[in-house]
């Protein structure tokens, strides 16, 4: 019996298993952008902001803008919450018997995963740069701030991941949705293979031949009338 459900996940209702839960693709991918987001905001966080000796206020390792700092603990903030979010939501998703809220998780993962891939692409953009043109970097400052940049970068190709495995989810929910309803295999008791209404008799086998065929009326004698 296919166990597969709508858009790829199980028969809602199913019993979990915790081990094919963990090897799951997307759920793998999750992890990995969950860890590299926790790599990039600890790389920032603690090696990223300094006390410049001049005047004593506090400046971002990337070229002294804090914007950059910024930027990269944010969004990567954002995406340790949302892979979080989403490997609760792979647990959840073969507990959705709605065919419409499968269909809205799905699209909700495509389109967020798709636009954090983006982030990260800017976000590696603008930390090379600034980090590019700092002169003098703090001691001590040099391995976090490229490790930042370095994970900013693997995190896009995690995130295409993902989106990549959502979209494959939603081609297969569309496909689903737009079978026709008469494509039905291995169904018996009626002709053309479709099944019988309950109660109703069997249908009648064709004929072979005609009832009357040219041989049987050829080896007929015929007697002529009498009046």
């Amino acid at each position: 019996m296919d166990s597969t459900g709508a858009y790829g996940g199980g028969k809602a209702g199913g019993a979990f298993d915790p081990q094919a839960f963990i090897q799951r693709p997307p759920v793998i991918v999750r992890a990995v952008c969950w860890l590299f987001s926790v790599i990039v905001m600890g790389c920032i966080s603690a090696k990223g902001w300094y006390i410049s000796k001049k005047d004593g206020k506090e400046y971002c390792a990337y070229n002294d803008d804090t914007n950059a700092c910024n930027y990269g603990v944010g969004i990567s903030v954002i995406a340790f919450i949302a892979s979080i979010g989403f490997i609760a939501g792979e647990y959840l998703f073969e507990q959705m018997s709605s065919v419409k809220t499968r269909k809205h998780y799905v699209l909700a993962d495509m389109g967020f995963s798709a636009f954090w891939a983006f982030l990260y692409f800017v976000g590696f953009c603008y930390l090379a740069n600034a980090w590019g043109k700092t002169d003098d970097p703090p001691i001590g400052t040099a391995n976090n701030m490229q490790g930042a940049i370095a994970f900013c970068f693997f995190s896009i190709f995690a995130w295409v991941g993902c989106a990549f495995f959502a979209f494959q989810r939603f081609r297969v929910g569309a496909d689903s949705a737009f079978a026709p309803a008469y494509e039905v295999e291995g169904a018996v008791g009626s002709p053309g293979g479709f099944p019988a209404y309950p109660g109703a008799p069997d249908p009648q086998p064709a004929y072979s031949e005609p009832p009357f065929s040219q041989r049987d009326q050829g080896n007929m004698d015929y007697t002529a009338p009498t009046y």
